[in-house]
């Protein structure tokens, strides 16, 4: 996913309009993120009807107070207009942590070929991986708002990586908001090494049982002949 935007210049909503043009600053800002793209323009009646909603649903998924680890989710604006006043026009209604490409920038039309938009607003969701979670989510956040998120992160197995836990700590009772996702995504990992482990006791409690026996035959071997050589004398 962080490969879309390699070797280009994202800039942020903010009152400076700062540019990332470095690959640092791009992967640090997208990886392991789920990723919507946004593609609208400023003269689409729909596209202002919901411009609202879409600001209102990531504000609240951008603040600490109503999710727990808001830097999960990124969006960039993916400007269809005709004119950069068009862009500026949508761009000014948006959350100031959204990221947008420059007006000039021919890959904004590339990116609406790449992802076969042909209508707007369309919001293209994609996974950390790079797969495409859904083509245009536009219907679902307008009718589940925040809950599409938390199905996206359980549908990517997104993790917050500050509670990616040693296996030698377990018993810990810090939990992120993904824990459980975590869980599911272990679990299977988890179920093996543990059948390793019993697997391993097993085979040594067996071994501990055969050399048993064969220490009592051999036990029972020694008092037969001590017997027969008793009887002899």
């Amino acid at each position: 996913m962080v490969d879309l935007f390699l070797d280009r210049v994202l800039v942020e909503n903010n009152w400076d309009q700062d540019e990332l043009n470095t690959e640092r600053e791009i992967i640090g800002i997208i990886e392991n993120r789920v990723l919507m793209l946004f593609f609208a323009s400023a003269e689409c009646v729909k596209c202002q009807e919901f411009l609202p909603v879409l600001n209102d649903f990531f504000k609240k998924l951008k603040d600490p107070a109503y999710i727990e680890y808001p830097k999960l989710l990124a969006l960039i604006y993916i400007s269809l207009d005709q004119s950069e006043a068009q862009q500026e026009r949508v761009l000014k209604e948006l959350h100031k942590k959204v990221l947008f490409l420059a007006f000039e920038d021919p890959y904004r039309t590339e990116l609406q070929a790449k992802f076969k938009v042909k209508d707007v607003p369309t919001v293209v969701v994609i996974r950390p991986d790079g797969s495409i979670l859904s083509p245009n989510a536009v219907q679902d956040i307008c009718r589940f708002g925040c809950d599409c998120f938390r199905n996206w992160q359980e549908s990517a197995e997104l993790i917050e990586r500050s509670f990616m836990l040693n296996e030698e700590f377990e018993n810990l009772n810090m939990r992120s908001a993904t824990d459980p996702v975590r869980r599911l995504k272990y679990k299977t990992e988890d179920d093996k090494r543990k059948k390793r482990w019993w697997n391993l006791l097993g085979k040594g409690k067996d071994e501990s049982q055969e050399e048993e026996e064969k220490d009592g035959t051999r036990n029972g071997k020694r008092k037969e002949g001590d017997k027969v050589t008793g009887r002899r004398r």
